[in-house]
């Protein structure tokens, strides 16, 4: 989904008072993890992904992984990615609600 550059401010704006829930370890990314944030997604809409100090993996390799998902990545700060995708489910879609109401949705 493209979006605008109002939208992804609406949403970094979101994101700043979000807890990591997803987390990145040395173990490096498996099918569990990527599982974990599409189900995330698909729950919240809005997901913060940390990447922990013990682990090699870079952020834009993480962030390319999970935009081939069909997921959209917001923001990368430092070892910090914050994620967007609409929910399945109609009753989970809060945030995207709010995002249609923005022009050029």
């Amino acid at each position: 989904m493209d979006l605008t550059g109002k939208q992804k401010r609406f949403l970094r704006a979101l994101a700043v008072n979000l807890k990591p829930i997803v987390q990145v370890g040395k173990g490096g990314v498996s099918n569990e993890i990527l599982t974990s944030i599409r189900l995330a997604c698909d729950a919240r809409e809005l997901v913060k992904v940390q990447i922990l100090q013990n682990s090699d993996l870079p952020a834009a390799e993480l962030a390319e992984m999970i935009d081939e998902m069909g997921i959209d990545v917001i923001q990368i700060i430092g070892r910090n990615l914050v994620v967007f995708k609409v929910a399945a489910k109609k009753e989970h879609r809060k945030i995207s609600e709010e995002l249609k109401t923005l022009k050029g949705w």
